[in-house]
């Protein structure tokens, strides 16, 4: 049954990823309300794409999509779609974005494909079956101390506002590693912790839809997902801890250590 429910998510995430190319440079741009929260004609053209498939597919399974929203009765099976990731890098034509489809069974994210059209390529995960990219078997990196890592995070909508922000971990991981890089798309940074390409990703104020798949990935790739403080991983919680294994607890430890910057220091206060 995964392995049906993994190739469906395939032939979601894969439509979805071909209406973004087909928009790629010709779109309509405006803000949902949130200062840079995006969204054009190929967020709402690749979902329809996806749901589409899905529901052609299993029309009895629940769905939330981020430009949708919540539909269908209850099930056991909730589908978490992101059918641009990166929305702001594509308004710009900055090529990291992908679709995603995950999907979570009774609560647990248990499928998951994110697909990167400008790269061509495709990863796939599901429980027990292993993560891949473009068919190929991928695994977390080796590296075992900080100094050695290359970490990723990314900064919530609310950030301008909210004292509840990661500007001081990013400043303090950047001393502590080799560097922190900011991709602007939680589900590819996911996707890079998975296939070694970075070795732990952080980041707070996502939605569901944001790590359903990824999480998928780094979990079979042989990495770790927890909260911050390597508690259980909730999909609902807004944060998420993911890394190679090895550094997942001195990650942990130094997140736990860093204190938010006061808020004066936010530029909204600054500009009173």
């Amino acid at each position: 049954m995964l392995q049906q429910l993994l190739d469906i998510a395939t032939e979601a995430a894969l439509a979805g990823g071909a209406v973004l190319q087909a928009y790629a440079g010709k779109v309509n741009i405006r803000e949902k309300g949130r200062l840079g929260d995006l969204v054009t004609e190929a967020d709402q053209a690749s979902e329809s794409a996806i749901l589409s498939v899905i529901q052609r597919h299993f029309p009895d399974h629940k769905i939330l999509a981020e430009e949708s929203g919540m539909q269908g009765a209850e099930s056991e099976y909730l589908w978490a779609i992101d059918p641009l990731d990166g929305t702001t890098n594509y308004a710009h034509q900055y090529p990291f974005y992908a679709s995603s489809v995950g999907l979570l069974i009774q609560g647990k994210p248990s499928v998951g494909v994110i697909f990167d059209p400008t790269r061509q390529e495709l990863f796939r995960a599901a429980t027990g079956l292993g993560a891949t990219l473009n068919r190929q078997p991928i695994q977390v990196s080796t590296a075992a101390a900080l100094r050695q890592s290359l970490l990723v995070t990314g900064f919530a909508y609310d950030r301008h506002s909210t004292p509840d922000n990661n500007y001081a971990e990013f400043c303090h991981f950047s001393h502590l590693t080799q560097g922190v890089r900011r991709g602007g798309a939680a589900a590819l940074d996911l996707a890079y912790v998975a296939c070694g390409r970075l070795d732990g990703f952080w980041e707070r104020g996502l939605s569901p839809w944001d790590m359903a798949a990824g999480a998928v990935l780094v979990a079979e790739a042989g990495g770790r997902v927890t909260a911050y403080d390597q508690s259980e991983f909730a999909i609902d919680s807004g944060r998420i801890l993911a890394s190679n294994g090895l550094l997942h607890e001195s990650i942990s430890r130094e997140l736990l250590r860093v204190q938010p910057l006061p808020p004066a220091c936010l530029p909204e206060a600054a500009a009173q």
